[in-house]
């Protein structure tokens, strides 16, 4: 759902219609712009961006693991990067944690070397593709600068941050970014965090936060990190304040499994660690080769969102259900509704079948009150009132066919309308509900009444 968030962005930028989503990514979409100039395909062009700053991850890594622990244990950490079956996916797909996390990894090396002139513009640059990166990564700058440093670097931290963030706002109508961004944090974050939720939800992103960890870096997940030299006093300490900010945020306000991709702001300081301890080992080659077969195994079919395996399949199955409505639903009309999910949520709907009409259930509540997002001709608006005068029916955009849980979802929204209206067809395993258009309210109360 997010790229194709940041792929109708390249055409208009707009946050409060989710062109991206906020806070904007505003570095992002315009690098991406750039780059699809050479490409003409807005997918191509962001996977570009995405395997671009992979390289200059894996060589910030090895930068910073050299610097610290030495050449050996340098191309261990590259290594352990380059066999990541979490980097491998985000670095092949079109979304913003891989740019992160070379971003981390250049500010961390940056602060570590004392240069915090550099380190400050580094992390305004971040901020504009990852707003997130300057919350997480601004204590270990302040932590790092000297005292000759410190007002210097926190103005050209402030000048590089307005340079985009000015320009973002103006694009974005204004107020609307803030009452947007304001909305998203009230609906998603908010919701589940420590302030207004039980302990549990806490700790089971904790225990997320591990399994993510074993993913990440597979058979490397298995070093030990004891047993270090009391040399390495320094670097833990500067370690600590470089993960802690993230890893407290990811615990107690926001993170879930299919947003793993958060934690690779992480990844580089553990690869090096990871990468001293492999030196510190008396390998053989047939071990190493197999603990990188046994990554690449994990990346190509692992029963998990972020495997090659699982990529293919889901691919498979959108473009069967593109095939398909069409066939059963003509665009002239039919109103699609589609669902507020990552996996062939509306955003599907809306960039796959750019001739049709289509609506987000559930109806959100913002500043201005209740609104639909609204897609048609791959552009978003936001409306208070459903136009249903050119259509006849609407269809229910299926939901992944392979997840029970979205299955008893589905049939939830089903169960609003009333079952007499509603026609059942089925193809390729995937059940579409279609019902006349006059049945909406029941679905959308407020802006279909």
């Amino acid at each position: 759902m997010d790229s194709v968030n940041f792929a109708l962005a390249l055409k208009r930028f707009d946050p409060v219609a989710y062109q991206p989503h906020p806070p904007g990514y505003f570095l992002y979409v315009c690098l991406g712009r750039l780059s699809n100039l050479v490409f003409s395909d807005a997918n191509a062009a962001l996977v570009a961006i995405s395997i671009s700053f992979s390289c200059g991850a894996v060589a910030m890594i090895y930068w910073l693991a050299e610097n610290w622990f030495g050449a050996a244990a340098a191309r261990f950490a590259a290594l352990i990067f380059l066999f990541s079956p979490l980097a491998w996916f985000h670095g092949m797909v079109a979304l913003t944690y891989i740019v992160e996390a070379f971003f981390s990894a250049l500010v961390g090396y940056l602060c570590w070397r004392g240069q915090g002139i550099a380190a400050a513009i580094a992390l305004g640059v971040a901020g504009g593709f990852r707003p997130s990166s300057i919350v997480f990564l601004a204590p270990l700058l302040l932590f790092s600068l000297r005292k000759g440093q410190r007002v210097s670097a926190v103005f050209a931290l402030i000048l590089i941050t307005a340079a985009w963030f000015v320009p973002m706002v103006r694009l974005s109508a204004g107020m609307a970014y803030f009452s947007s961004l304001a909305s998203l944090w009230i609906t998603v974050p908010g919701k589940a965090s420590v302030f207004n939720s039980t302990i549990l939800n806490s700790f089971a992103r904790a225990i997320t936060i591990i399994g993510i960890y074993f993913l990440c870096f597979g058979c490397a997940a298995l070093l030990p990190v004891k047993g270090l030299d009391r040399d390495d006093r320094e670097k833990r300490r500067f370690t600590l304040i470089w993960v802690t900010p993230a890893l407290l945020f990811f615990t107690f306000v926001f993170l879930k499994f299919v947003n793993a991709g958060y934690l690779l702001i992480l990844m580089p300081p553990v690869c090096a660690w990871l990468g001293l301890r492999a030196s510190l080992l008396c390998w053989q080659p047939v071990a190493l080769a197999g603990c990188a077969a046994l990554n690449t195994a994990i990346f190509l079919f692992a029963p998990v969102y972020c495997s090659y395996s699982e990529v293919r399949a889901f691919e498979h199955e959108l473009a069967s259900v593109i095939a398909d409505i069409p066939r059963i639903a003509p665009s002239g009309s039919t109103m699609i509704v589609g669902l507020d999910s990552h996996f062939l949520g509306y955003r599907h709907a809306g960039y796959y079948l750019p001739q049709y009409r289509i609506v987000q259930f559930p109806e959100v509540r913002l500043a201005a009150g209740e609104t639909v997002f609204a897609m048609a001709r791959r552009d978003t608006t936001l409306e208070q009132r459903v136009d249903e005068k050119p259509f006849q029916n609407f269809v229910l955009f299926p939901l992944p066919s392979n997840d029970s849980e979205y299955g008893a979802f589905m049939a939830q929204v089903r169960r609003r309308l009333p079952s007499k209206d509603v026609q059942l067809i089925f193809r390729d395993s995937h059940e579409f509900a279609i019902a006349p258009v006059s049945d909406l309210h029941f679905l959308f109360p407020v802006v279909a009444r």
